[in-house]
């Protein structure tokens, strides 16, 4: 179920970009609503660009250009999976494997849902390590290697294993949608940028045991997260 859209918050400010937390329920495109409209109302700028997207139901990190030369080489580089990205879900159920890839094309069906195929021509590739902590559920660690819509939602359904609260998917009802951009890391202008949204709304991700678990967790990009080969980019 979504949540009611509450105010941005200021994760990271650059010259040339801000890193915001989005709030569940807020969406991407919305004169009134929308995150650029926030970002406007929080910071004053009107010359504001988004370089990627999240979900309405999905809080987080996400990265606003304040410059089109900024907006065009940050999005180079999502467009260039030269962006490391990780999530956060707590999951409605025990997934059919406890870490792992999950890849294939993604199709479009009825209702805005998408269906994770079994071809691989141009596949959406997640890949996760999924923790069991009896007082919060299963806790899944996610790292997308491509940027498809409903990517990691998807796959975790593939898994027998939707996102509580992600009802869209056959998730459990919950008081939001458990997904989370937690952190970004990325090179801008030869410089290193790792930038950290905490979960701040759900009941469980403010939960003490759920920050503990997360105050416990090593760098991300030290984890033996599985070898995989990405098929070459097409050209747009």
């Amino acid at each position: 179920m979504d949540s009611p859209a509450t105010s941005v918050g200021m994760c990271f400010e650059h010259p040339d970009f801000y890193v915001i937390h989005k709030p569940v329920g807020m969406p991407m495109h919305d004169d009134a609503l929308g995150v650029i409209h926030a970002v406007r109302a929080l910071t004053g700028e009107q010359q504001l660009y988004l370089c990627h997207r999240l979900d309405t139901v999905t809080s987080g990190c996400l990265l606003i250009a304040r410059n089109a030369s900024a907006a065009a080489q940050l999005s180079g580089l999502f467009a260039g999976r030269d962006i490391q990205k990780y999530y956060l879900a707590i999951l409605s159920g025990k997934p059919a494997k406890k870490q792992g890839t999950i890849a294939g094309d993604m199709k479009n069906r009825r209702r805005g849902q998408h269906v994770l195929m079994k071809t691989r021509e141009n596949p959406a590739v997640t890949q996760f390590f999924s923790y069991h902590r009896a007082e919060t559920g299963r806790i899944a660690l996610v790292k997308p290697l491509t940027g498809k819509t409903h990517q990691i939602r998807v796959a975790m359904k593939s898994l027998g294993s939707p996102i509580l609260g992600d009802t869209l998917y056959g998730g459990k009802e919950a008081d939001r949608v458990y997904l989370h951009a937690w952190q970004l890391h990325f090179c801008y202008n030869g410089e290193d940028f790792s930038i950290t949204s905490t979960p701040e709304e759900g009941s469980r991700f403010v939960s003490e045991v759920f920050s503990g678990w997360l105050a416990e967790q090593p760098d991300n990009r030290s984890l033996p997260w599985p070898s995989f080969t990405l098929p070459e980019i097409k050209s747009r």
